[in-house]
């Protein structure tokens, strides 16, 4: 009898701690985002994304889809997998001139509708926009705090418009930054160390999920770039993290 009672009682132990870990999961939960593709590291993050079975987004670039000669080789692939969204990251990425690309609403709104006629998307479509940490969904408004108020104040109206024209913008809690040559800064180590102190303060646009940055041109090193991306995934993963699929981050 007494026995029994303890095995039921272990019975109960386990499956309260499997309760208390898939509850800590959820409130762990990573969105892997690749900015700038298709480039040459695109094959490499889709290949490993395939194999460790995790979900992604890919923003992509309307005008690195027409110039690279396996643009539109990628978009398929990116496309064809099940865990891999695809998002639009405008069509010329503002050639890199911010300030002159929010400079006229209308012109971004063109251009980010002109990405979605190059990716074949339709809306509602998730985007990022370029060079500006912008959300704007259902449940979610937040400004890009690197901006001071005036530059701000000039902009704010082409984030609302591309909203409205279909978008859902995404921006990002944490990036995992690159040097002018490609490379990562921050060794996986290093990150998931960044990544497990922000966790413990959870200061995150929403609770317990945290959109990570990172950029195709990082894994265009076909051993090192592979190894960097899955040597990460692991580490998360036995960091007791999930990973999210962009569907459910603004539930």
């Amino acid at each position: 009898m007494l026995w029994n009672v303890f095995q039921r009682s272990l019975q109960i132990g386990i499956f309260l701690v499997a309760c208390i870990s898939a509850a800590s999961a959820a409130e762990r939960t990573i969105y892997l985002t690749f900015d700038d593709g298709p480039l040459l590291g695109t094959e490499n993050i889709l290949s490993t994304l395939k194999q460790e079975n995790v979900p992604a987004v890919m923003f992509m670039v309307g005008q690195h889809v027409e110039s690279n000669s396996q643009g539109r080789a990628l978009l398929a692939e990116a496309k064809a997998l099940p865990l891999v969204t695809v998002g639009n990251h405008s069509y010329s990425h503002a050639n890199n001139h911010y300030r002159h690309y929010y400079s006229n609403t209308d012109a971004v709104v063109a251009d980010m509708l002109r990405a979605n006629g190059v990716l074949d998307l339709t809306p509602k479509v998730d985007a990022r926009l370029p060079g500006r940490n912008v959300f704007r969904l259902r449940n979610v408004s937040s400004e890009d705090l690197s901006l001071n108020v005036a530059e701000w104040q000039r902009e704010w109206l082409d984030y609302e418009l591309v909203a409205e024209a279909g978008f859902d913008l995404y921006g990002w809690d944490f990036e995992w930054v690159h040097s002018n040559d490609g490379k990562p800064v921050q060794s996986v180590d290093h990150l998931v160390r960044e990544i497990d102190h922000l966790f413990a303060y959870g200061k995150f646009v929403r609770p317990g999920k945290m959109i990570l940055l990172m950029h195709d041109e990082m894994f265009q090193d076909k051993f090192d770039g592979t190894r960097n991306l899955k040597a990460l995934i692991d580490a998360l993963r036995q960091g007791g993290y999930a990973f999210g699929d962009i569907s459910t981050y603004d539930q």
